[in-house]
């Protein structure tokens, strides 16, 4: 039993860092997600990232992630990004409309009680050096959002 053991946690090890291996691999700088509030997400809310300065100089996709539940009220949220770069202080504000659900009410996201999505923001280029900082609210009417878990930031070099 135990070389049955040994021989299953090799494998284990094996596949582990073989996909470590390939994560590596595809440009990703920087991911990272934000817990919000359980009570609700605020107007005066604002998520942030501070991604730090980048190996090498070009262009690079954004993505905006958001998990919600089904406490979720409304088929579509509004996003502000606001991007600030360094050095420079390079500044831009994006406005996201966010669909959440299609036209017959199915969620468009993934997942079974919590559903995530991934939002694109405009490429970006960044220079070898630069850093961003990234802050992120709902620009809705209400003033508190239930059902929003987390919110998240991709960046991920062009290849």
């Amino acid at each position: 039993m135990t070389m049955l053991r040994r021989t299953l946690n090799i494998l284990f090890v094996t596949a582990a860092v073989a996909l470590m291996v390939a994560a590596c691999g595809d440009g990703r700088v920087f991911d990272k997600f934000v817990s919000t509030p359980v009570d609700g997400l605020e107007k005066n809310d604002t998520v942030s990232f501070s991604v730090p300065p980048v190996a090498s100089s070009g262009s690079y996709r954004q993505e905006i992630g958001l998990r919600i539940t089904a406490d979720y009220p409304f088929t579509s949220i509004s996003l502000e990004v606001k991007q600030t770069v360094e050095p420079g202080h390079r500044v831009s504000t994006d406005t996201l409309a966010c669909r959440l659900y299609d036209d017959d009410g199915n969620m468009l996201g993934h997942g079974v009680s919590m559903f995530q999505y991934g939002f694109a923001l405009p490429d970006i280029g960044l220079r070898k050096g630069d850093s961003l900082h990234v802050r992120v609210r709902h620009v809705m009417k209400r003033e508190i959002l239930s059902g929003i878990t987390d919110i998240g930031f991709s960046l991920e070099a062009k290849r």
